[in-house]
Order: structure tokens, then sequence, then C-alpha cells
């Protein structure tokens, strides 16, 4: 999704930098009393159960409205600050370099009784101390146990003996459909558990991780109200579960950071794949060490002997695909515009899957876990050859401080 024309929709991070202390959203039940000649009969009128995953409508009886869901579920989501410290340059050179201090703020929710905490990288990246406040206001010091830069993931633990825990049920990003009811409850501006509600708009959406290290797929569209201070909340379906979290949000091009109707969570079912990983610290990724461009029409007058697959730009100096084999490109072409090399090999398989584009490569390659042995197909010279690589791990790429 390019955002670097200035009338694309600009893409920002709901992270608020400075807090604003501000009560909890409330739900209830409305009565009515009517008249009932000399008797008095009290009515009550509750939201319509939303629709259960899939559209279907649930039973009155079981259904659970957004009232239902965020008295259930509120508690668990927590008000996480951080505090970042950074290298200033004084003006006066006599100072040197100072220290400055900041605060960011965001969301995150309790997964269980252990007192691990899901948010998002972005909301504690750099920070040298962490605190998350409950709903009972309570304020206790956390531990950044462990983060993932190329999903925006990270993982904080608190002492359980120190607060009271409500976990929220994660369900499965697999099993949503748009059209579902969404629910986000967060601290948008700092108004702590707020919750508003929307639906999914779209699925399969890419977004950049905030690190400039990769993108982050099958992304959860929804049009719920999503806001600076949301990330690292809750997106919650119709039975009360957690589908995703809340990341990113489109400001629409008008320089503004707040809602336009169109946000991004992170699939629970991608935190929840790299739960243990998290608990251990890290994440490692596995990497080949390849630029590729896809193949696709507009390399046609390339006359390339294949129509789909990844091309490969050049080979960085000592990787698994130097190492198997891989060979870049030799020439540099502009074509349509754009500079690129030409006569590199073209992967068309990998591990046995057919490689369609650059993308696809890159989440194949994600997909698996360092020290992997694969067989990468290719085409060289319009001639096929299959080359065994071993994956290597990938190097952490430097942080991006986003504005804002």
């Amino acid at each position: 999704m390019p955002q670097t024309p200035a009338s694309s929709p600009k893409l920002v991070l709901p992270l608020l930098a400075a807090a604003l202390l501000g009560g909890g959203v409330a739900a209830g039940v409305t009565a009515v009393a009517t008249d009932g000649g000399g008797g008095t009969t009290t009515t009550v009128v509750r939201q319509a159960p939303v629709a259960d995953q899939g559209g279907r409508q649930v039973n009155a009886s079981d259904g659970l409205t957004a009232a239902d869901i965020y008295k259930k579920y509120a508690p668990g989501v927590v008000y996480i600050s951080a505090e970042i410290t950074s290298p200033v340059q004084s003006p006066f050179d006599f100072f040197g370099q100072q220290q400055q201090k900041s605060t960011a703020t965001g969301s995150g929710f309790v997964i269980d009784k252990a007192g691990d905490i899901l948010t998002n990288n972005h909301v504690i990246d750099g920070a040298s101390k962490v605190t998350v406040q409950f709903a009972d206001h309570k304020t206790v010091a956390a531990k950044v146990v462990g983060k993932d830069p190329s999903t925006d993931l990270a993982l904080l633990k608190v002492d359980p003996s120190q607060v009271e825990l409500d976990p929220l049920p994660l369900g499965s990003s697999n099993d949503v459909h748009v059209g579902d009811p969404t629910i986000a409850i967060g601290n948008p501006f700092g108004l702590d558990r707020t919750l508003t509600t929307g639906v999914v708009s779209a699925l399969q959406r890419k977004i950049p991780a905030p690190d400039g290290s990769a993108q982050i797929t099958n992304v959860i569209q929804t049009d719920a109200a999503i806001n600076p201070g949301n990330s690292g909340g809750p997106l919650i379906d119709a039975t009360g579960h957690v589908i995703g979290i809340n990341s990113q949000i489109e400001t629409g091009g008008g320089g503004g950071q707040g809602n336009v109707g169109i946000g991004f969570a992170v699939p629970i079912d991608t935190a929840k794949s790299l739960l243990p990983s998290l608990k251990k610290g890290t994440v490692e990724r596995a990497y080949i060490g390849v630029s590729t461009l896809s193949v696709d029409r507009s390399l046609d007058a390339l006359d390339l002997p294949v129509s789909k697959g990844a091309l490969v730009q050049s080979v960085e100096a000592g990787s698994p695909a130097e190492k198997a084999g891989l060979r870049g490109g030799d020439l540099t072409a502009t074509l349509d515009g754009q500079q690129i090399t030409i006569g590199g090999d073209v992967i068309t398989k990998f591990d046995g899957k057919t490689v369609t584009s650059a993308d696809q490569l890159t989440q194949l390659v994600t997909a698996k876990r360092p020290g992997d042995q694969v067989k990468l197909e290719i085409v060289r010279k319009k001639q096929s050859k299959t080359l065994t690589l071993t994956l290597g791990k990938k190097p952490t790429a430097p942080t991006v401080v986003s504005p804002g």
C-alpha cells in the first residue's frame, strides 16, 4: 500500500505520546415504566445481540450485546505507559549530549492468569520503563518479555499477585468474514477503556511493520473507530473473543491522526503462533538473503522464460542464497522509468510451493524457521534447476522512529 504521494491516505500508528486520564465508558440497560391499569410493569429494553461470525444472527437468549462484552471483558484491557529516554544534542556545545524523556501510551490486554499481556511493539519500543494501569486504576510495573518488530507484537508481564487479572479469550482470525461485527476496546487519546463498534470491512490487507523490516500480512480491516492510544488493544468478535490487535489507521492524507473509518488489526492467529517464541524473549525469523522483483505483465519486454515468479535482483554476500548458488542480475536496465537488474535467476518454487510474486516468496520464507532446509526451483537462462538451501536467521533491522 504505497503511502508516498501527498494525495494518498496516510498510514499512522494509533499511538498516543501524551496521556489524558479520563473515565471509562459505561454501557448499560434502559428500563421503561408503563402504567398498566392500576399496576406498574417494567419493560427492560436491551440492545439487540450482535450477529455471530459469518453474519448469522444468534438467539437473543444466547447472544452478547456490545454492553455484555464491555462489562465482561473491558476489565482485561489495560492502559500502557512507556517512558522513553533518547539522546538529544544540546544547542550549546559545552553542554554536550543531553537525555530527553518522553512518554508513549497505548493499550494492551491480559491473556492469562500468569500476568501475560499482549500489545504492539511500537507502544513500548525503546522504553526504559513500562507501567500498566488496570480497570481499578491500580498501576504496576511491567516487564517486556519479548517482542517482534516484524509483526509489531510485544509481550509484557506483570506480577499476578499484585493485581486482579481478567484474561480475554482468544479466538481465531481464520473464522472471520467481511461484514462480521467488531468491537474495539482501548484508550484513545488517554480515555481509558473506550468502546467502539463496527464491522470487518476487508480481509487479507497488508501493512508495513513500523520498523520497515517486513509487510504484516492477513491483516483485518475494520471501520470500528480506532484512534491514537488504541494501539495494542483488542479487536473483539460477536462472541467476545479477540480476533486481532488494533495497530494502525489510515488518516486520509489530510495530515491529521484521527479516525477516518479505516483501521487495521494484526490477526490474533499470528500472535498465537508467535506466543511461544515471545515468551522466550524474541522471535527468530528465517531469511535467504536476496532482493527480488515480481515477474508479471510489467516485465513482458524482458522476454523472460516464465510468466510468474520472483526475479533475483541481488544476492547478499555470505547469505544462505549465495551458499546455495543463487545468482543475481549482472546488467542494469530501465523499464517504464524503473531501474532494474536483469539476467538473474527466477525463483519459481519454494519448498514445493509455486512462487507467484516477490511478496509471496517473502511470506513463504517467513513461515519457515532458521535452519530449515528447503528446495528452490529456479530458471536460469531458460534452463530449470533445483537448489538446496538452508535458511538463515534474519538480521535485526534498525528501528525506524515513527512520528506520533
